[in-house]
């Protein structure tokens, strides 16, 4: 979608008290990302002026959509003399002329689910939907297919409390609109706040064209909680699965696993149950096997597990890594590795075989280092592999062999056994016979 005639603001200043957290709300992630990140790249589909209101911890805010974006405004917003939603917009001067206002707590809304507004016109647009139980909105009163007025839930009669219309929380105004009634808000209500949806009387009782936009409660529900935070997950996961299956990705149980945003899959690849896949990995032409998990990971014309961990920055190309296989910052060409292995810090050569039980013995407390081994060699099982250190092709390292030599050079046998010593009946003079 191309950048379209209107301004967006996101309001991301409040702290979210009922996620019971240290955290700032809209910092806590939906599918690997923050929930201010999923609006703010929707955002980017309709607009070219967004604008995002911070308060509550506003340097990790700024400071983490800084990671992901570079073109976005943010204001900070006066909590203390102007709280409230009608507070946040206050000092903004949108470049557009309508104003498209939404919360950061939406990490659910896409720029599909927002067309409504672009399309419609009205000085003021309102998402609504109906609810059987519409506790903790606000009430939307409608009468001739236009809105009269919305009341807080805390500050709504009887009468009001019945009504099943609710607030979906997301505006378009005209910037007139908001440029005329901003000023005249007042915090004469129960929570002494400035409340953006008495613009909606204001305008009214001026006989202002105020409409209501019926949307779905899925892609306008709001995080408040964990639990709504754990609701959210799975919606956002339905999503991601259902749009890789439809693009070609073979998915067994699907409701058993986890992708998050920045997966990328290309080719034909197959996710069996329970695997976890995170961050920016790069699944090519691929099969992940029951149990793994693949985190910041690129795999090509290669497999993984049952119960691989394939750990950030590996990077497999025609590799088979097997159950209980773990890597990290590895580059595997060609190799295989059977069965529980540690390949850390390493780069290893095609044709070259992984017994089980080998490690990469890359850390000695201060450091990390480098193992970098060869084609066509060959690692017995229980080996280890002080780091650092080179395995040049064609080599055989023995079963149960340490290696600590810098440099193996072509065509060695390494051994390092201790000689086997066989004692005559000890077994009998330490138990007894029996």
């Amino acid at each position: 979608m191309n950048s379209q005639n209107i301004s967006i603001i996101i309001l991301a200043a409040g702290k979210g008290s009922r996620m019971k957290s240290n955290k700032a709300k809209v910092l806590h992630s939906i599918s690997g990302k923050p929930m201010l990140y999923h609006i703010i790249k929707e955002s980017k589909k309709l607009s070219d002026d967004i604008t995002v209101v911070v308060a509550h911890q506003k340097e990790a805010v700024i400071a983490t959509m800084g990671q992901y974006f570079d073109d976005i405004n943010f204001i900070e917003q006066d909590t203390e003399n102007y709280p409230g939603t009608g507070g946040a917009v206050m000092d903004i001067a949108p470049k557009h002329d309508k104003v498209l206002v939404l919360n950061g707590d939406m990490p659910l809304i896409t720029a599909e689910a927002l067309q409504g507004f672009l399309t419609m016109e009205a000085d003021i647009i309102m998402s609504v939907f109906d609810l059987k139980d519409p506790s903790g909105y606000g009430r939307v009163i409608i009468r001739n297919r236009e809105v009269e007025y919305v009341v807080e839930q805390k500050d709504a009669s009887d009468a009001e409390l019945n009504v099943t219309t609710v607030n979906a929380g997301i505006y378009a105004f005209s910037k007139v609109i908001l440029e005329r009634y901003i000023p005249d808000l007042e915090n004469d209500n129960a929570q002494k706040e400035y409340y953006l949806t008495d613009i909606i009387a204001m305008a009214k009782e001026d006989e202002s064209s105020i409409v209501p936009l019926f949307v779905d409660e899925e892609h306008f529900k709001g995080v408040n909680s964990k639990k709504d935070l754990a609701q959210a997950e799975v919606i956002m996961q339905n999503r991601i699965k259902d749009r890789w299956m439809q693009n070609g990705v073979t998915m067994q149980l699907p409701d058993t696993i986890y992708i998050e945003e920045g997966v990328l899959f290309e080719g034909e690849c197959s996710l069996e149950n329970n695997c976890r896949i995170t961050g920016e990995s790069r699944i090519i032409d691929s099969h992940i096997k029951a149990g793994s998990v693949v985190e910041q990971s690129t795999m090509q014309n290669s497999d993984c597990g049952p119960m691989a961990h394939l750990r950030p920055l590996t990077q497999l190309t025609d590799t088979h890594i097997g159950n209980f296989v773990e890597t990290k910052k590895a580059t595997l060409n060609g190799v295989k590795a059977g069965h529980l292995s540690y390949l850390g810090d390493a780069e290893i050569d095609a044709g070259t075989n992984i017994g089980a039980g080998t490690i990469t013995c890359n850390y000695d407390g201060v450091n990390k280092y480098r193992t970098i081994i060869g084609k066509n060699v060959f690692i017995g099982s229980d080996s280890q592999l002080v780091a650092p250190l080179t395995i040049k092709d064609d080599v055989m390292i023995a079963a149960g062999t340490t290696v600590t030599s810098g440099t193996v050079e072509s065509g060695n046998l390494v051994l390092s056994r201790t000689k086997m010593r066989l004692i005559k009946d000890f077994y009998y003079k330490f138990f007894g016979k029996r």
